[in-house]
């Protein structure tokens, strides 16, 4: 009789300068000047993997953001930065975002192959298109790709980055000095790929990790988003708002990896979550008040003309948001478009409340309440089939993330839902995958059994 695996929640902690919430930096629990300061970021990946959680993960953008004047959003290079925390931690995963849009596959599949040698196969790669003019412009374009070219270019991106790390199979280093051998040449191959973006002849020339390759990461929630990630994501960031949209949402991508020759547990979903804690409810929502008390309008106003693609920053702050336009009629970034746009009709919020309401994450559930409380609605989404665990979001650090560790993750060990020790070495083993297998590997085992 087989039994059925025990299923566990699996914990990310999303990482972004001194907090998530974008008055983060204002408020006096907080040292601004610690978001320049990479010994910040390495102790965030110290706390983290002290929680036991799967990884730690930091989003990137290719501009500068809606208004320096009054925030910045990202300082650092994130796989440069994660460089630096692999080298002071042991177990914890390293994720970083980067853009198919801009980057080429050779470069991009180096420099990820090398984080993950370095950390000893802890690297995951959050697979994005840029959906910004801004960042169009950076590149000589004059506006952003259209949403559909944006995914035809990740997914041939995709194939060449997958062809070059498994450029080298597992045994092709020999390190045999007395014979004059480093590695089987034969066991070393070209990528030779022509396609419609690219053209890449290969090798790659950095040898695989114990994890084989990457963990592979998407973000999006379009219909184009979902099929990419049926198809190739091993984890999926999501920003649902209720448990209905969660399940809804779930249910629906886990269909899909059939298609694939995929089963369920190949994939996990993992909504974000903004946890304001404190010992006591009315203490937690005070808090988020505190952080709500310190937007800045402008700013916000700004970074809300860039989700919706409509200039909003002379827009009177207590009328409701003006007509704009159908998801189907924009380039940008549609998922977190029409989450915006369902969040301001369907509640009927003011410009002045809709800003208040995606201070914390923009977009992703913000839930204020004391460690049983977070901890209770960690456990609903995943017992009733929203998620397979959650990409943590503190809005302040590092306090929050501190908090949250040292409060709420021994709940969930309590209950038997989190791991209190790593299981594996690898980023992948930890999240219970199945190991990658060399592509080469499966041709010689597939010509034994032939």
């Amino acid at each position: 009789m087989t039994r059925t695996p025990v299923r566990t929640l699996h914990l990310n902690a999303f990482l972004m300068g001194v907090g998530h919430h974008e008055a983060a930096w204002r408020h006096p629990r907080v040292d601004p000047s610690r978001a320049l300061d990479v010994a910040h970021y390495v102790e965030l990946g110290r706390i983290a993997e002290r929680g036991r959680l799967d990884s730690v993960f930091f989003a990137d953008g290719l501009a500068v953001g809606p208004n320096v004047a009054r925030n910045s959003q990202a300082v650092f290079e994130p796989i440069t930065l994660l460089t630096a925390i692999a080298g002071a931690t042991t177990h914890v995963g390293l994720i970083a975002t980067a853009s198919t849009s801009y980057y080429e596959p050779y470069t991009l599949a180096r420099a990820f192959a090398s984080l993950d040698r370095i950390s000893g196969g802890r690297a995951g790669w959050n697979i994005v298109t840029s959906g910004t003019d801004a960042e169009a412009a950076n590149f000589g374009l004059d506006k952003v790709r259209a949403h559909a070219d944006r995914y035809g270019r990740a997914t041939e991106f995709l194939d060449v980055a997958l062809a070059l790390w498994d450029s080298w199979e597992p045994d092709a280093i020999r390190l045999d000095p007395a014979a004059g051998v480093f590695a089987d040449a034969g066991k070393v191959h070209r990528a030779d790929h022509v396609g419609e973006h690219f053209r890449v002849a290969g090798p790659l020339n950095v040898p695989g990790s114990p994890q084989g390759r990457p963990l592979l990461v998407q973000a999006g929630s379009s219909e184009a988003g979902k099929a990419f990630a049926a198809q190739y994501a091993e984890a999926v960031f999501t920003a649902q708002r209720t448990l209905a949209e969660g399940q809804a949402f779930y249910a629906d991508l886990k269909s899909r990896l059939a298609a694939y020759g995929r089963r369920p547990e190949d994939l996990a979903v993992l909504p974000g979550i903004v946890p304001f804690i404190a010992p006591t409810t009315a203490e937690a929502r005070a808090l988020e008040q505190e952080f709500t008390d310190l937007i800045s309008p402008d700013y916000a106003l700004r970074q809300l003309s860039g989700m919706l693609g409509v200039d909003l920053t002379d827009h009177p702050l207590d009328a409701p948001l003006p007509p704009i336009p159908p998801v189907d009629s924009i380039e940008g970034n549609k998922s977190r478009y029409q989450l915006v746009r369902d969040l301001a009709e369907g509640e009927n919020l003011t410009v002045r409340e809709l800003i208040g309401r995606l201070g914390g994450g923009r977009g992703h559930r913000t839930f204020a309440g004391t460690p049983t409380e977070v901890a209770d609605e960690i456990q609903t989404w995943f017992e009733q089939g929203a998620a397979d665990g959650f990409n943590v979001m503190p809005p302040y650090l590092p306090g929050g993330l501190d908090l949250f560790v040292d409060t709420v993750v021994p709940i969930l060990q309590d209950r038997g839902l989190f791991r209190r020790e790593y299981e594996g070495a690898t980023l992948r083993e930890n999240l219970g995958l199945r190991p990658h297998v060399n592509r080469y590997s499966l041709e010689v085992a597939d010509r034994a059994v032939g």
